[in-house]
This record gives structure tokens, sequence and C-alpha cells, in this order.
């Protein structure tokens, strides 16, 4: 389980949100600056907030006024960006087995393997990341995160490069792994056709606020009767 209460300022934006996500994968749905990427910053320990606390499988990660904030790699957590940052001089192999030094030399073969073929990415093992396209690089982005078995999952956009077939599946792929592994993942997206092929718990996120938070029937229901009435020009 997750929860955290965080308040941060970037310029004129604010973010203020207490949330409690208990499923396995629950979506952040949103539109572009409502603050999804700063919330999956924060919970990744990458920013921190000028106030909060944030505790994930009863570990306390962040916490302000005790002046607790564990740094990314004691968090057991990995981040998914929407632009991958893949080491440009290292091979997609030696990409994917970045930070596995606890493993042996067979062991980070084996995992290199088992991981870009999750992503089906397997033949791509042996090129640079500037020989990519834009889909390859994020697969191997999610490959490199799953890679040293996060516990908690963290999603931005991650199959924006994607067409529909090819993002289904990988994202079937994807939770059939979170499930055998006992990781669970917040998947951020402002496409509402993602949040119903996930099948997961939705908070809806508008102007750093969450203002609803179910299934994504439910919740994305109240958004489209938002919309509606302000189209209306009756809210």
């Amino acid at each position: 389980m997750l929860e955290f209460r965080v308040k941060a300022q970037r310029g004129h934006f604010s973010l203020d949100v207490s949330c409690r996500f208990a499923a396995e994968w629950t979506v952040i749905f949103g539109p572009s600056g409502a603050g999804k990427s700063t919330i999956l910053r924060i919970l990744a320990g990458l920013d921190i907030p000028q106030e909060g606390r944030i505790v994930f499988s009863e570990q306390t990660l962040t916490d302000t006024s005790l002046r607790i904030n564990l740094k990314p790699g004691r968090r057991r957590t990995s981040l998914v960006a929407q632009h991958p940052a893949l080491f440009p001089h290292l091979s997609v192999a030696k990409n994917v087995s970045y930070g596995l030094a606890g493993l042996d030399s067979r062991g980070r073969i084996s995992r290199v393997g088992e991981m870009l073929e999750m992503v089906d990415a397997k033949d791509l093992a042996n090129r640079l990341p500037r020989d990519l396209s834009g889909g390859e690089a994020q697969r191997v982005a999610l490959a490199r995160s799953l890679a040293p078995l996060p516990r908690l999952l963290l999603l931005d956009e991650p199959f924006s490069a994607l067409d529909g077939a090819a993002s289904d599946s990988l994202l079937l792929r994807l939770q059939h792994w979170t499930s055998q592994h006992g990781a669970q993942t917040i998947l951020v997206t402002h496409d509402a056709t993602d949040a119903f092929a996930a099948g997961a718990e939705v908070a809806l996120l508008r102007e750093g606020r969450i203002r609803a938070q179910g299934s994504a029937v439910d919740v994305l229901n109240l958004e489209r009767e938002r919309m509606i009435k302000r189209l209306d020009g009756t809210a």
C-alpha cells in the first residue's frame, strides 16, 4: 500500500495531494500540466516536497517534519520517464544491466535477457541508443527499470511512442510481470484509453489536486460530465 500527502510549489504551480493507493495498478489521469510527473518524481525521491509524508509498505520514504528523505536507490522504486534517458555510449544490454551490481556476471546476463524478452526487444541487445526508434527506446527504458526488481514501479506515459496494438500488448505483458513479482504500479497518463486499458483504479488529477478516485468508469464519467457542462456554459 502506498500512502502520501505532499505539498509542493513549482513557480506559479501548486501541488497539494493526499492519497491512499492500495490496488496493484493505479492510473493517475489528468491533462498536461496537472502535476502528474511532479508526483512521480516526488515518490521516486528525485524531488523533495516542501511539506509531506510518503509511506510505502509500512516504510517511511519521506517525512519532511522528521527530515526523512530516503535516496532513490534505497526506495526499491523505479521511474520510467516519458522521454527515455538511456546512456548514449552504452549498448542496450549494458543500459539494462546498469544498476545490477548485486548480481554476478551470469546473473546479470540472465536478468538482462529476461527483461529484454519481456518487452519484446531481445534483438536490440547490441544496438546503441542512437540506433533505436522512439518506441524501441521506451521498451529498453522499461526493461532497465524492471531489471532491479522494484517494489514500486512509476510509469510516466511510457507507451506514448507506441501504436495502439503495440501499447496494449506491452501493457498486458507488464501487468503479468508486476503481478508475478508483487510490484505495485502507478501509471500517469492524459489519455483516457490508457486508464480503461489498464483496468486499474483511477485518480483524477486537475490543477494539482485529486478531484476523484475510484473505478475508471466512475471517475472518467465524472470528468466527461464536467467537460460537457463546461462546453454548454453551465459550469
